[in-house]
Formats: C-alpha cells, sequence, structure tokens
C-alpha cells in the first residue's frame, strides 16, 4: 500500500506528495551532491571533500578557487545538466510513447544532433561554438521529421518508435558518409564528439543548459498530469479533457530541446536517456512519467559514470560515455531477460 499525503496552500491550491518518492528523490539528490563534490576534487591535483565545499562557500585558498572553480566546476555542472535533461527528456519520450526503449538514443535524436555536429566538422571545418549550434539544429530537424512521418490523426507510440528507429537508422548511414568525406584530423575530432565527453566543458556550456532547463522544467510539470492521462490512452484522455495532441506535441518538443540541448554541450551520451526513467520507476514504485525522479536519476548516473572514469582511467583517458555504454549495454541486457522471463516479450 502506498503513502500518499496531500498538502494545501492557504489558496486553496493542492498537492498530492507520494511519501516514498519523495524520500527515493532525496536520497538520489544526496547521492548526487555526494558524487559531484567528490568528482571536483579528483584529478591530477586531489582536493579533500572538506577543502572543496570550504573553497565552494568561499572560504579556500587562490589555487584551490581557481582549480575548484574555473576548471572542475563548470565540467560538473555541465554533468548535472546533461545528465538531468537526458533523465527528463528519456522519462518524456517512454511516456508518449508507452514504450521502455521510447529513448532519444533508439528514436535518433542522438544520431540526428552527431549529423548536424558532423556536417560543420567535415563541411565547415566548424569552430566548438559552430558545432554546438550544428548539433543542436540537427537534433531539432530529427525530432521534427519523426513527428511528421509518424503523424497519422495523431501521434501514437508504436508509430513513434518504429519511424525512430527507421530514421535513426538512416541518420547513422549518413553519420558514416561524413566520416569518410572527413580528414584524419576531423575523423578524430568527430569521433572523440561522438563517444560523448565532459572534458574541458567551461561556463559557456553551463548558461545555456541551465537557462533551457529553467524554461522548459517547469512547462513540463505544469502538463504532467496531461501526461499522466495520455498513458491511459487517447480516449480515457479526451474524456477527462485532455486536449491529447497539444500536450503530446508540447512535451515532445520539450524532449527534443532537451536531448538536442544536451547532445550539443557534451555529445550523444548513450544510454542515460533510457536507462535513468526505468531506474527510477523501480525506485519508486510510482506509476506514471516519474518526471522527477528520473531527472535527479539522469544527473546522479553522468556524474558517478564520469567520476568512475577518473578514477580508474585517470583524468580524460576515457570518454564518459564509454563508461555509461558499457553500463547502459548490460542494463539493457538485464531488462531485456527480466522482461522474457516475465513472459513479456
Amino acid at each position: 500500500m502506498r503513502t500518499n499525503r496531500a498538502l494545501r496552500t492557504p489558496g486553496g491550491l493542492s498537492l498530492r506528495l507520494d511519501v516514498r518518492s519523495t524520500v527515493v528523490v532525496g536520497l538520489i539528490l544526496l547521492a548526487a551532491l555526494t558524487a559531484s563534490v567528490v568528482l571536483i576534487g579528483t584529478g591530477d591535483f586531489p582536493i579533500p571533500a572538506g577543502d572543496v565545499l570550504k573553497t565552494l562557500l568561499g572560504n579556500g585558498n587562490a589555487g584551490q578557487e581557481f582549480i575548484i572553480n574555473e576548471l572542475r566546476l563548470p565540467r560538473v555542472l555541465v554533468g548535472l545538466l546533461v545528465g538531468a535533461s537526458l533523465g527528463l527528456g528519456g522519462a518524456l519520450f517512454q511516456a508518449i510513447s508507452r514504450n521502455p526503449l521510447g529513448s532519444p538514443d533508439v528514436l535518433g535524436l542522438s544520431q540526428g544532433a552527431t549529423a548536424g555536429a558532423l556536417t560543420m566538422i567535415v563541411l565547415f571545418s566548424g569552430s566548438a561554438t559552430q558545432v554546438t549550434l550544428g548539433a543542436l539544429v540537427g537534433g531539432l530537424v530529427t525530432g521534427f521529421a519523426i513527428y511528421l512521418l509518424a503523424w497519422k490523426q495523431g501521434v501514437h507510440g508504436y508509430r513513434l518508435v518504429l519511424v525512430g528507429i527507421g530514421v535513426s537508422a538512416i541518420v547513422t548511414a549518413v553519420n558514416g558518409y561524413l566520416l569518410t568525406r572527413s580528414t584524419l584530423t576531423e575523423a578524430a575530432q568527430a569521433v572523440v564528439w561522438m563517444t560523448g565527453s565532459l572534458s574541458g566543458r567551461d561556463w559557456a556550456q553551463v548558461w545555456p543548459l541551465l537557462w533551457l532547463c529553467a524554461v522548459l522544467l517547469p512547462l513540463v510539470l505544469a502538463n504532467a498530469r496531461g501526461l499522466r492521462m495520455i498513458e491511459m490512452g487517447d480516449d480515457v484522455s479526451n474524456a477527462l479533457g485532455v486536449r491529447v495532441e497539444r500536450v503530446r506535441l508540447l512535451l515532445l518538443v520539450a524532449a527534443v530541446l532537451l536531448t538536442a540541448a544536451a547532445t550539443a554541450a557534451a555529445g550523444p551520451v548513450s544510454f542515460v536517456a533510457l536507462t535513468a526513467p526505468q531506474l527510477a520507476r523501480r525506485l519508486t514504485r510510482s506509476p506514471g512519467p516519474n518526471l522527477v525522479p528520473s531527472l535527479c536519476m539522469g544527473a546522479t548516473l553522468l556524474v558517478t559514470a564520469d567520476w568512475v572514469s577518473q578514477k580508474v582511467f585517470g583524468a580524460d583517458q576515457l570518454p564518459v560515455g564509454v563508461v555509461t555504454g558499457v553500463l547502459g549495454g548490460v542494463y539493457l541486457l538485464w531488462l531485456l531477460v527480466t522482461e522474457r522471463k516475465a513472459g513479456r516479450i
């Protein structure tokens, strides 16, 4: 039996609070903050966690303030924001498609963003800013194309996933062609970007992601009730007064923006958008999209994976996308085995 609490404000507004989900979110946030502090202290010049906290509060020496505030803190913040964006975007896609495999990795959005970045690298020898912009545009164009191709008196889950898989295959082929057109230098730059990495990230990547999340998160949460109704089917949602296609389109645009921006900032970091919502759902044991738990889980997964890569292989020796790919692949195999034993596939 689930324990729920209703909070009421003097103005007459009420909010239903799931106690277990709230506790889980609190624990995930604590894990994310702990991993972030440890990650900030990890590197060629190790800094104890206590000194990291003192420096973040403005009580460190000049050397620690430079290393933490200028070099490591922006990287960790980008990791948190990218992970949160991917976790939330993955939860939206899975809820809209009503399919646990309905993530940006499967639907082709990450590949579309990669195509935009490769176009700027190979055809225009673009700067870092131009590559970021190309990735953002590529993700948005791919998302728009998937929506149009999947439209037939509305967009339905299985059709969206199938169209996304087809578009993903096409865009992957385009990416392969672009790589064959590149020089050795361009190919090396492209492969590093395509792996997904937080190396060299600074405040220039933090602020755009922070503003985007600040705008989109309230918009997504304001439509969370409609999204939960949509999970029960279009007919039921319409009967309950939900404007299904409006809500679906709005949240799809938000999910595409979150995914494209995250990919533009750190490259196509694999499997975070797939695994974060499912891990969050298993921990909260709550029906519905679990948007906030998925957001927090995505942030925790990415900074933890970055810490593992630095701790095991050394600073900037192994891109974080390799670690998330290995862990996500293992989780996906476990999920498929579990689903098969349960007779659902």
